[in-house]
């Protein structure tokens, strides 16, 4: 999402000489007085890709905010689908071939509302985790960008912003990861988002709603790591001059999504177990709770093997698609439009 101030000055540039008077225009009154009266009525448009640098981080908050809620709401069938997929020793009524069989089935035997179970405990967490997510995200590549390539973009920079902006969305969104993964089991034994809260702060504690926080982040920073980096160096290919192009965020979110959730898979497995607690996996495990990412591993082996840690990989593949595609459009877009009205009112001021 960096870089392209020099590009976005030298359009601006262009576009001032091509407005300027031409040959046969003199500077006798009337011109003079026609192009004070034109500078006001029509100021030139901002440029979206000097936007970025000038944003408030209000705007990075709302813009981030409203991607994340699109981006949990689109995409939340397929990722009630992926949880059932990870279940370790699932029922024989919840075992599914594909995506598209696991959705089919699940509406016509449990209700074609039971695949949104969970949905709006996962858009309350969505909101200000991804607000804190693209605010520090902003905030820390511009930072770290102009100590490691003073005035240029940095895609070393880049990933590190979202690595470290991942210990605040995590830290905001896990409690209701457990929740919304708990409830998207099959056989769940939760109607509401807060029965299963009471449930679980009574039977297990405060802690339980962090139990996955360590393996979360040992999964979501090499995650982002691999993100960025995609995200960054497929914009280098199809938009060089980073220009707002949402054809270009929307084929670079979708595939650096996809290589990341592919190569995370294994750890978003533990994550899905240490969050569902499965009463099946865990009578393989004798401390009766599963706790930590390496007691977490050790019983995904147990229980299934090597195979078992790429369970759920298509579902999780085909969820991070669109939904990293959607996250970057619904982010590039709303910040553009925020930051264009702002800008809009400080010269009509």
């Amino acid at each position: 999402m960096g870089g392209g101030g020099g590009a976005g000055r030298a359009r601006r540039s262009g576009a001032g000489a091509e407005a300027g008077p031409g040959p046969g225009a003199g500077p006798g009154p009337g011109g003079a007085e026609a192009a004070r009266g034109n500078e006001p009525r029509s100021p030139p448009a901002p440029d979206y890709e000097a936007l970025p640098q000038g944003a408030a981080v209000s705007t990075h908050m709302l813009a981030g905010a409203v991607a994340g809620v699109m981006e949990h709401c689109v995409m939340y069938p397929v990722d009630c689908v992926k949880t059932r997929m990870q279940s370790l020793r699932p029922e024989p009524a919840a075992r599914y071939r594909n995506v598209l069989e696991a959705l089919w089935r699940i509406a016509r035997t449990e209700g074609v509302w039971r695949p949104m179970r969970g949905l709006n405990i996962t858009a309350t967490g969505a909101g200000p985790a991804h607000a804190l997510y693209f605010a520090c995200y902003e905030k820390l590549k511009k930072t770290l960008s102009d100590v490691i390539h003073a005035g240029g973009n940095s895609h070393v920079a880049n990933g590190a912003a979202g690595c470290v902006a991942t210990l605040l969305h995590d830290a905001a969104m896990n409690p209701a990861e457990v929740v919304k993964q708990r409830m998207q089991m099959y056989n769940s034994p939760y109607q509401r988002v807060m029965d299963c809260v009471r449930a679980v702060w009574r039977n297990e504690g405060a802690g339980a709603f962090y139990r996955s926080y360590t393996t979360q982040l040992t999964m979501n920073i090499p995650f982002q790591a691999i993100h960025f980096m995609t995200y960054e160096f497929l914009q280098e290919q199809l938009n060089p001059h980073r220009q707002y192009n949402p054809g270009s965020h929307v084929v670079s979110g979708a595939c650096a999504g996809a290589v990341a959730a592919a190569a995370t898979t294994p750890l978003d497995v533990c994550k899905t177990l240490l969050n569902t607690q499965e009463s099946l996996a865990l009578s393989s495990n004798i401390s009766g709770h599963i706790t930590g990412m390496a007691n977490a591993f050790r019983t995904v082996y147990q229980v299934g093997g090597v195979t078992a840690y790429f369970r759920g990989v298509q579902a999780r593949v085909i969820y991070q698609m669109p939904s990293t595609a959607i996250a970057w459009s619904v982010y590039e877009f709303f910040k553009y439009i925020l930051t264009k009205r702002q800008e809009e009112r400080r010269v009509g001021k």
